[in-house]
This record gives C-alpha cells, sequence and structure tokens, in this order.
C-alpha cells in the first residue's frame, strides 16, 4: 500500500516513525508492507515510487527545515504527478476556508484514491460534500484523528457500537482549555494559566482558536455529521469560550462541590460548545491535558472515553488504526 503525506509537521514526522516502527506488523497482517512514497511539507516534497526511508524524511526535516529537495507551489499539482494509494492529509487547519487540506483532500478523491484525514477544517466546512464524492468514487474516507486525537471515538460510535441508537454525545475536546481551567481550580487566575499552558507547549503563541471554544466547536461538528449524519458546519455552533471565567466563578463552584469545564454537547438537535458546571468526580470533570467523552445509546447506556488529544504519536497512533482498517477491507477483503 502505497502512502502519500501531505503535511509535514508535528503530526506528519510521528506518523513516518510509526510506519517505520509497524513493519513486521504489517509484513505479518498483508504479507505486503505500508510504504511512504513520499511526503509534502508547506515549501518542498520528496518523493520516491519505490519507498521513501520513513525515518530519513523525519531527519532530513529536522536537520533542514525541509521534507524534500524539490520546491513547488501548488499542491495539487504534485499529487497530480505522484502514484499512491493513500492520502494522509495532515496539513494545518483552516476553518475559515479549509484550506490547501480541502484542495488535497477534494482532489485525492476525484482521483479514487483513499484519503485519512486529521485535518479538522475540510469537515467542519465540508463534510458532506467529501462524503458524497467518496462515496461516488468508491473512496475510503477516514478520520478517527480529527477528534480527541488518541481518544477512539468517532470507529467506537460507527463500528463498536453499529445498530445503537446513540442519543447524545457530552465531551472535553480540548485538552489546552482544560489544563488552563485545572490550573484555575488550584486558584491561578486565567492568564497565569494560559501563560503557562503557552510555556508548556499546550497552548500556541495565539490561542484564539482553543480558549474561544472554535477548535471543540470543529470538533463537535465532526461528530454531529458523522454520528448523528447532521449536514452541519462551524457557523452552525453555539459557542461561548472560557476568556470570561473567572476565579470567582471557580470559586463559586467549589463550594457547590463543582468544577467548570468547556463542554461539548452534540445530539440530533444540539450542537453547542460552553462552560458547564460539573460535579467533582464526574467522568467529565477530569484534570489536566486529557480529552474525554460520554456517549450516550439505548443499549450500552453511558460509555465513557478518554485519551491524550494531541501530540505526535499519539494522534499518528489514530492515523495508523485507520490505516489498518483501510488495508484490512482493500488487502484482506
Amino acid at each position: 500500500m502505497r502512502i502519500f503525506i501531505c503535511g509535514f509537521g508535528t503530526v506528519g514526522q510521528g506518523f513516518a516513525e510509526v510506519i517505520a516502527s509497524r513493519r513486521d506488523f504489517f509484513d505479518k497482517r498483508y504479507g505486503e508492507r505500508a510504504i511512504i512514497v513520499g511526503a509534502m511539507d508547506s515549501r518542498t516534497y520528496a518523493y520516491d515510487p519505490e519507498g521513501c526511508d520513513p525515518l530519513g524524511l523525519v531527519e532530513r526535516k529536522k536537520a533542514t527545515g525541509r521534507v524534500g529537495e524539490t520546491e513547488y507551489t501548488d499542491s495539487v499539482e504534485v499529487l497530480k504527478g505522484i502514484e499512491y494509494d493513500i492520502l494522509v492529509e495532515v496539513s494545518p487547519t483552516n476553518v475559515e476556508t479549509g484550506g490547501v487540506g480541502l484542495l488535497n483532500i477534494r482532489h485525492a478523491l476525484e482521483s479514487e484514491k483513499d484519503v485519512i484525514t486529521v485535518n479538522k477544517g475540510p469537515l467542519a466546512l465540508k463534510f458532506r460534500e467529501l462524503i458524497e464524492l467518496a462515496k461516488a468514487n468508491s473512496c475510503k474516507f477516514r478520520f478517527e484523528g480529527s477528534v480527541g486525537g488518541a481518544m477512539p471515538i468517532i470507529n467506537l460510535c460507527r463500528e463498536n457500537l453499529r445498530g445503537e441508537s446513540i442519543m447524545s454525545i457530552r465531551g472535553i475536546l480540548n485538552g489546552t482549555c482544560n489544563f488552563i481551567l485545572s490550573k484555575m481550580d488550584k486558584g491561578q487566575p486565567f492568564e497565569q494559566a494560559l501563560k503557562e499552558a503557552q510555556q508548556m507547549g499546550y497552548a500556541e503563541t495565539d490561542p484564539t482558536n482553543d480558549i474561544e471554544g472554535y477548535d471543540s466547536a470543529c470538533k463537535a461538528v465532526i461528530l454531529a455529521n458523522s454520528i448523528f449524519g447532521r449536514d452541519v458546519t462551524f457557523k452552525d455552533v453555539k459557542i461561548t469560550g472560557i476568556t470570561s471565567i473567572t476565579e470567582e466563578a471557580i470559586a463559586m463552584a467549589a463550594t457547590r462541590n463543582m468544577v467548570i469545564r468547556l463542554i461539548a454537547e452534540i445530539s440530533d438537535t444540539k450542537l453547542e460548545v460552553a462552560p458547564r458546571l460539573i460535579p467533582k468526580g464526574h467522568p467529565l470533570g477530569i484534570t489536566g491535558t486529557m480529552n474525554t467523552a460520554q456517549i450516550v445509546s439505548d443499549l450500552a447506556g453511558p460509555v465513557t472515553v478518554s485519551g491524550r488529544g494531541a501530540g505526535r504519536i499519539e494522534t499518528a497512533s489514530a492515523i495508523l488504526s485507520d490505516l489498518v482498517a483501510i488495508m484490512d477491507e482493500r488487502v484482506v477483503g
């Protein structure tokens, strides 16, 4: 199975490392290897139809800041000249237009290539279009890592809970906000907690997408569309971030044996991201950077899942699970 990676930042490099570490797994399970024939960053690309050395790609990127020696200006034109079976699209998220990720995914599906992505932008804006495009061209299109990183939720709902009626999902889908609120529980002011999150690499220099709830909203859209069969976009989410939460509000919650958490709520009729009061000890009252979600179905009742919502290897593990699912269908049949 020939793989091309669009986006060679933290997650793309992590996925290359995972592929290198799982060679024996693919040999034993399928009698063939999953090979990376190339990778693309924002300026350059590398391509070898016989397969690139995954660790070599990572080493070159770290040493030079470039994954390849060939420069480009149009990612779709690059894809047109490459032979591959699966596109792994992990370019930076753009929630306003979908960015190059949307262009890359759209082209791959139109070219009858399978796609795995963790890129929230295209899914939050053009989910229905991409699903229908994949169906029209008999392509596999999977995106487990787009919500919750290593936390298994999309495939759990669509495969393990298949046949059940899922009534609602409530969850913490942004580890940065949870880290900040956890620090505020201990008496830190918001700005100090945010600064610490930035220093530890949990928050970007511009933390707007996290603290204003936009990142959680994108993930809520993906869950609404993929689990509940809705046709919504980012603009349909009612969003309230955490910037208005005061030390006084945190202290007041504590007197009631509760904490405040940024909760995404998704159902057939609800699509909202907002701070909520959560009882201490409740599964959604966790501290730190973990993501967690409570899925309520008619037969299994409440099912709670949690996991690391970000990280190179953690998110790469979700991409690996999608790759295995595709190869099980394509290779094993």
